[in-house]
């Protein structure tokens, strides 16, 4: 039922060309060549030069020129159902990672640390997604493209693990001047794709404006929380930082409209996001990274049963 409803012609204009074939099979069923020849020959020998019984033995061949020609325009007009996917759609995907970098992220209650387990993180993540396009954006108080779309993994995982809160010009806390930057990003490349945004906490205050800028851009945005919850044991040398606040965490994911992943110690909380990551791209690309698949071809052996009728010797012409 599917396929039925969504059943059009790509080239539904070249359907016109029914008409005048239309035209032509209606005018030859109704012309008698007799009419021509009878000016030309006496009747009592236009019997006998004539082959066949005249207009109904002529009817057979052109009724099966009438379905060549509906069947040939039916197949150039591109009869389509279903859709395919673009051989470029995975090629042009790319994901902008978003990278806090403060001083609390150097936290050890993740050991290493949030920051270092973040880099690691993103090794795996890019593992995950081989050939994809990546760009890495760090921001503190002010936001930063570290390197912009690449499908060389290895230059992300260097400049990652090289990030530090001291090399931040500013110090805060601005999301919102990231997230904006990654859209601006991925608008500029002209490619498809998603944002994922790696923090230990995000501001309340900057939430309603960064699900505006997510709509306006229409892309899809993963969080990713990357702190311990309250109650694990941290280091002595740990910076001072709050643990992870889940119902701050899934607030923030409903008022964002976006997926939330919390940081695991094995490789299931990576898994899961490089699925729902793969996922949002699927649905965002599925209006403009597939096509209408032709189905015209089908028609094929049909015309080529039709045309070996007229490869007869005599087939047409025995019957005017």
């Amino acid at each position: 039922m599917e396929s039925l409803h969504n059943f059009h012609f790509l080239r539904p204009w070249l359907l016109l060309l029914l008409l005048p074939a239309a035209g032509l099979i209606g005018y030859a069923l109704h012309k008698d060549g007799r009419r021509g020849m009878q000016t030309l020959i006496a009747r009592h020998l236009l019997a006998h030069l004539l082959v066949g019984e005249g207009r109904r033995k002529r009817r057979l061949p052109l009724m099966l020129l009438a379905a060549f020609w509906g069947l040939g325009i039916l197949a150039v007009s591109g009869p389509a159902w279903k859709k395919t996917p673009s051989p470029f759609t995975q090629d042009t995907a790319g994901l902008a990672v978003v990278l806090k970098v403060t001083p609390t992220m150097t936290a050890k209650d993740v050991q290493p640390s949030r920051l270092v387990r973040a880099s690691q993180k993103i090794h795996d993540l890019l593992k995950l997604r081989p050939g994809a396009k990546t760009a890495l954006i760090a921001y503190a108080g002010s936001s930063h493209l570290v390197m912009p779309f690449t499908v060389d993994p290895a230059i992300i995982d260097m400049f990652s693990q090289a990030l530090d809160p001291d090399v931040m010009p500013d110090e805060g806390d601005d999301p919102l001047a990231a997230f904006g930057q990654a859209a601006a990003l991925l608008r500029q490349a002209n490619i498809g794709g998603s944002v994922l945004l790696i923090a230990d906490s995000l501001p309340p205050s900057q939430l309603a404006r960064m699900e505006q800028l997510r709509r306006q851009a229409g892309i899809a945005l993963h969080l990713y929380a990357m702190a311990a919850p309250k109650g694990v044991r941290v280091p002595a040398d740990s910076p001072p930082a709050p643990p992870l606040d889940p119902e701050a965490w899934e607030k923030a994911a409903s008022a964002l409209g976006a997926d939330l992943t919390v940081a695991s110690v094995d490789d299931g909380d990576v898994e899961k996001l490089a699925g729902r990551i793969q996922s949002s791209m699927a649905a965002a690309q599925e209006g403009q990274g597939q096509s209408w698949q032709d189905e015209g071809y089908w028609l094929l052996p049909a015309l080529l049963a039709i045309g070996l009728f007229f490869a007869r010797r005599g087939w047409m012409v025995s019957y005017d």
